[in-house]
């Protein structure tokens, strides 16, 4: 599965991809993410979950912390993500911080069942799942 860079703006283009996220038989939602090879886990903004239909506090806590500190509470439930057709059930994390502007894509629920390549000149984010690959 092939999929364009995001403009974010002149000059500024992100791996930003398009996938859909359910919790348990609720309607799936459609979200921009982005393909975060720096992230440990699938990580997303609070009200994405609450818009699930999540109640986000009941899931297992954790702290939130990147490149700039600790910056917050995660909690983590099971839900499925569907990335270009292929669905896999992945925890993900769900965080009211106001430092998470958008949804990470990280290594555990990612990197760990898809082979991510960064075309960067090509504007092109390259996900395979592994059991599709020689």
């Amino acid at each position: 599965m092939k999929f364009k860079y995001k403009k974010i703006l002149p000059g500024l283009i992100r791996p930003i991809i398009p996938v859909l996220l359910q919790y348990k038989q609720n309607n799936p939602i459609s979200y921009e993410a982005l393909v975060d090879s720096g992230a440990d886990m699938c990580v997303f903004p609070a009200e994405i979950g609450e818009l699930m239909g999540i109640n986000i506090r009941t899931g297992h806590k954790g702290s939130l912390s990147g490149v700039i500190g600790k910056s917050g509470v995660v909690y983590y439930h099971s839900i499925e993500i569907e990335i270009g057709g292929n669905k896999t059930t992945i925890s993900a994390g769900f965080s009211y911080s106001k430092k998470m502007q958008e949804g990470f894509l990280g290594q555990k629920g990612i990197f760990n069942i898809y082979i991510v390549q960064f075309l960067y000149r090509k504007e092109i984010v390259e996900l395979k799942p592994y059991a599709n690959v020689n």
